[in-house]
């Protein structure tokens, strides 16, 4: 036992170079949508595929009713280091949300819609959960233009081919 310790041997490693990512999207919130977005736009300028898949909630990201209306999620979110009660009155989920925002657009983060068409643009592939869809009576016509398609996790699973799926 001593002679691991005493004469350490690491292997040498070969690092390959990632030429594909998965991202889920799950959560509604702007600090649920905005990770995913940006690692997607990331690995699009390092010309790295990208698939990203929206799901239950994360659906409000591409919904044309509601992507310009996500929030910041003030009641129960650690990230706020506000008291549970706090982050429940009224109007503080709408300040938080102008301050974040506010923010952003100091460091040139754009909105989710601009983002949005800036990743599809960069040729990004987006997709809805058909799951999710069918539960909340959505349809095609409910989305952004820059969605491909409704789609199964397992097409998606599919789709990543063998690249690393990411869960925002």
């Amino acid at each position: 036992m001593s002679e691991i310790f005493d004469h350490p041997y690491i292997a040498p490693v070969e690092l390959k170079t990632l030429d594909k990512v998965a991202i889920v999207i799950s959560k509604g919130s702007l600090e649920g949508v905005y990770p995913g977005l940006i690692m997607a736009n990331g690995a699009r300028m390092e010309g790295i595929e990208a698939d990203l898949f929206f799901t239950f909630f994360g659906l409000d990201a591409i919904r044309k009713d509601r992507y310009e209306k996500v929030k910041v999620a003030t009641v129960g979110n650690p990230g706020m280091h506000l008291p549970t009660w706090l982050g429940g009155i009224p109007g503080m989920s709408a300040m938080a949300t102008k301050m974040m925002k506010r923010q952003m657009e100091k460091i040139d983060i754009p909105p989710i819609p601009e983002f949005l068409e800036l990743i599809g643009d960069s040729g990004a592939h987006m997709y809805a959960c058909k799951a999710t869809v069918d539960m909340f009576g959505l349809d095609m016509s409910s989305f952004v233009p820059q969605v491909d398609a409704i789609i199964s996790v397992g097409e998606f699973y599919e789709k990543a081919g063998g690249g690393q799926i990411i869960f925002t």
